[in-house]
Formats: C-alpha cells, structure tokens, sequence
C-alpha cells in the first residue's frame, strides 16, 4: 500500500508523521489551495455579536483568529474533532459533533441546536459551500449570517505529470478529506488513466462524499467518517 494524502499545504503532516512511524510508503500532493478572504466588516459584526458560534473547519479558526484576535463570549461549536481542538489551543471550548458522525448532519443531532428562537448563529467558514446546515438552523428559528474567512481553489497542477509521479510510486491508496478535494482529483486525472484511479482505494470523510465518489464512478471506497487522523488510520486498517 502507497497512500497518497491530498489536503492543503500544511495539513498533511500529522498523516505524515503516522505514516512513516508505521512504516507505510506515502506521496504528498496538495489539491487543494486556501487563500484569506476579506470579506465585509457587517459579516465581523455579525461574529462579534453571535449567540452562537459555529465553525466548520481548522481554516475557518486559524482564518478568523487572525482576523479578529479576542473572540467574543459566546457558545462555540465545532463540526469536527480537529477543528475542536483548534478552538481549544485557542482557550474556546466548544461543543463538538458525535464521534461517530463527525459532519453537518452530527452537529445537527446535539440538544443544543434544536430550539433556536430569536437565537443569532454565526457560521464561519470559506466561501461557498453546502447550506444544509444554514437552512436546518433556520429552520429552527435561528438568525443565521455567515462569516467567510477564507476561499479554497485547485492548485495549478500539470495533470499528465502529476499523475505519472503518483503512478511511478505506485500509489493504490488516495485519503480524500473533502468534497472539493475529490472533484479536484476527478477533474485533474485525464481520462485515459481513470481507470487507474477506480482501481485504486479512496478514503472519504463523510457518506456525502461517499455518495460523490460513486456518482463519479468511483467504487473502491471506504468511509471514515470523520477527516481527522485516527479515523483515516483507522479506514486505512493502521
């Protein structure tokens, strides 16, 4: 097995560092870019002011935090357990999703987002991305804003190229930690060598991502159900 780790720059060493302590051949190749994003002083207000604090991922806290240093005092929570723990190096306590269902649809589970009457909820997240979470608060009776600190975009990548090298060390094992990042990759391999990526064994986060990769045609996959280290050791049987 040759595992192949797909997140930003910077975000794979944790994988890394498990990975060559266990003695397993892996190739890095981030396909996916964060840039900041500046975005209107209203969204700011709206953080500063928020009952409730919700942030969707590691990016989303390091983003804001240097955006915006002290944050207010509020009811924190986070999606998964890395983002979690990101609050936690800053001395923010949150509540955090199941373990077992480490996504939207988990966080939507806890007590304390059911009844949201007259509540004001601030998700802080990267430009875009799934609204279910918006409209299921809303839906409770939240008033919901958004505060968008950073965007994501591909990596400019030479396809036929990167996709040899993954080839040439043999990689049969591709660890997926996001949705944008597996339609990066099934955009970025030509469609000579898809056949090559159906063989080869793709770790996904969540069953949303799961369902993704089928719809694309993708069929060796195993879900880990969260995008944090222990649950993708665990996929990848380590």
């Amino acid at each position: 097995m040759t595992v192949l780790l797909t997140r930003p720059e910077g975000r794979n060493q944790s994988m890394i560092e498990a990975l060559t302590q266990k003695k397993v051949p892996h190739f890095t190749t981030p396909l996916l870019e964060v840039q900041p994003f500046k975005d209107q002083p209203a969204a700011l207000n709206a953080f500063l002011q928020a009952d409730i604090i919700i942030f969707i991922s590691t990016n989303a806290v390091a983003y804001a935090a240097h955006l915006c240093p002290q944050f207010p005092n509020a009811h924190y929570f986070a999606v998964g357990d890395a983002t979690y723990r990101a609050l936690a190096e800053l001395g923010i306590a949150a509540e955090q999703a199941p373990a077992d269902n480490q996504q939207t649809e988990g966080l939507l589970t806890l007590a304390s987002l059911q009844k949201l009457n007259d509540v004001n909820v601030c998700i802080v997240r990267g430009v875009g991305g799934r609204e279910t979470l918006a409209e299921q608060l809303q839906s409770r009776g939240a008033n919901l804003s958004y505060w968008q600190v950073y965007q994501r975009q591909c990596p400019t990548l030479d396809a036929k190229q990167i996709v040899a090298d993954w080839q040439q060390h043999q990689v049969d094992t591709i660890v997926v930690t996001s949705g944008e990042i597996l339609a990066n990759l099934i955009n970025l391999v030509p469609k000579e060598q898809f056949a090559w990526l159906q063989a080869c064994h793709i770790i996904v986060p969540s069953i949303r991502v799961y369902q993704q990769a089928q719809a694309a045609g993708l069929n060796q996959l195993t879900n880990a159900k969260a995008a944090n280290k222990d649950a993708v050791l665990a996929a990848l049987g380590l």
